[in-house]
């Protein structure tokens, strides 16, 4: 059996993010629709029809749903003459329930009837198995292939023997990048491999520099993050394109905050980890790797 679980009706704080993109502007239309209609369930039982769109408060006729086939010609046509802000729909596939689809905008998915002319924002919840659905659609969304990690632009670093790996995207003026690589000494049997994403401002790209321009990046790296020493200044003539390359790297796979952790089974985590959980990933991933 399969539950859909709303979110409380308010607009999302656009949090630090590893997915960004679209995300925030989609979840904040969908509540934004959600405060100035008095809020929109999918009601009655899966499949049913929609009732017929009443008035909107200032009187305006409401846009009708699309008169095409119940499925996803409907959904795109209504949600496109109803919400002409909403970006681009990339995909719409059916759910485990009768009569709701998936509409996945980038990185994010939102629920629709089969008309389009109801919208859920929330998690999809398997009681059987107490899945999270939603959960899981998202993380295959967000993941990203290790194997086609440019390594050779990242400083490396090993706990022990190093068979598990994890990659991490950080900005050196980032504290809470600083408390998770102080963190990770004590790892077991993990190599790292951090890209400098500078991207708190002309400072980091500064200190960015200095650290992949040391004769040891590595250590240079190291000991600005876990003993606060500052990095000697990188020389003029220092090749730092690496670093424009990283940025690109962050861009394409809509890295907005650091950390952002990528496991060798595609698996992507936004932000810290405790220490016990990195462990229990570190574990997982291994094993699915």
């Amino acid at each position: 059996m399969t539950v859909l679980m709303p979110f409380a009706r308010r607009a999302p704080a656009v949090a630090r993010s590893s997915r960004g993109g679209a995300v925030p502007v989609v979840l904040a239309l969908v509540a934004g629709l959600a405060v100035g209609a008095g809020g929109m369930m999918l009601a009655g039982r899966a499949g049913a029809p929609p009732a017929a769109p009443s008035a909107s408060p200032g009187g305006s006729t409401p846009v009708p749903a699309s008169s095409a086939a119940p499925g996803e010609a409907a959904i795109r046509e209504t949600l496109t003459a109803r919400i002409p802000d909403l970006p681009k729909i990339d995909e719409v596939s059916s759910t485990p329930i009768a009569g709701v689809y998936e509409v996945r905008i980038g990185g994010d998915v939102i629920y629709s009837d089969e008309r389009g002319a109801f919208l859920l924002q929330g998690s999809l919840i398997d009681t059987a198995t107490r899945t999270n659905l939603t959960q899981e659609r998202l993380d295959k969304l967000s993941a990203i292939d290790f194997a086609s990690l440019p390594l050779q632009d990242a400083i490396v670093w090993t706990q022990g023997k190093g068979t598990r790996k994890v990659a991490v995207f950080a900005d050196p003026l980032c504290g809470f990048c600083k408390r998770f690589e102080q963190q990770l000494g004590d790892a077991k049997d993990v190599t790292v491999y951090t890209f400098l994403l500078p991207i708190l401002g002309p400072e980091s790209a500064v200190k960015s520099r200095n650290i992949w321009c040391a004769k040891d990046r590595t250590a240079a790296w190291r000991a600005w993050m876990v003993e606060n020493k500052a990095p000697a200044d990188a020389a003029a003539s220092c090749d730092t394109a690496a670093l424009e390359r990283n940025l690109a790297l962050g861009r394409k796979h809509r890295v907005n905050g650091t950390p952002a952790l990528v496991f060798e089974d595609g698996k992507r985590v936004p932000g810290a980890m405790p220490p016990d959980a990195l462990e229990r990933q570190l574990a997982a991933s291994t094993r699915r790797s």
